[in-house]
């Protein structure tokens, strides 16, 4: 009898999810799939420009390998489609790429950027601090995918899934 509790005890532990994730509404609604232009010094990379249509931008919205990243609010959110469902992301499981897109692509970019050079990409150490900087391998070190960003292969088309 009480191989049967703990089976079925041991069945419920394990059907349960171990981290649940919050989708979250960050103000992007796109009545329609925004258009993607392609980061030139990162070819891999997508952002959407400002919309004429949608008057308050609330989020810079990038696209690359296959997701929607968007940065809102000081913070960074994964979705599958260019309306969501967000998910909010710890700075440090946002792609590199992603990262190192330059200030001029952020159309919605912290009133605190606007001193920085737009040909480079935030300064994410002084967002995050050092620690995150040490961590993430940030200063002068390249990855393969970078250098394959470069040289401009796996160029990503089209706009995932609604």
């Amino acid at each position: 009898m009480h191989i049967i509790i703990i089976a079925a005890l041991l069945a419920v532990a394990l059907a349960t999810p171990v981290h649940a994730q919050v989708h979250v509404d960050i103000g992007i609604h796109f009545p329609a799939p925004p258009p993607l232009v392609v980061v030139p010094e990162l070819p891999r990379v997508q952002y959407v420009p400002p919309a004429p249509a949608v008057p308050a931008d609330p989020a810079n919205l990038f696209f690359y390998n296959g997701q929607y990243w968007a940065f809102a609010n000081g913070g960074w959110y994964v979705g599958p489609g260019y309306n969501g469902p967000w998910i909010v992301v710890a700075p440090q499981f946002v792609p590199r790429p992603v990262l190192l897109v330059p200030t001029r692509y952020y159309h919605a970019p912290p009133g605190h950027w606007h001193q920085w050079e737009v040909r480079q990409p935030p300064r994410w150490h002084e967002e995050w601090g050092r620690e995150w900087a040490d961590k993430r391998e940030w200063r002068g070190r390249k990855h393969d995918h970078e250098r394959e960003d470069e040289q401009g292969e796996g160029r990503g088309h089209g706009h995932g899934r609604d």
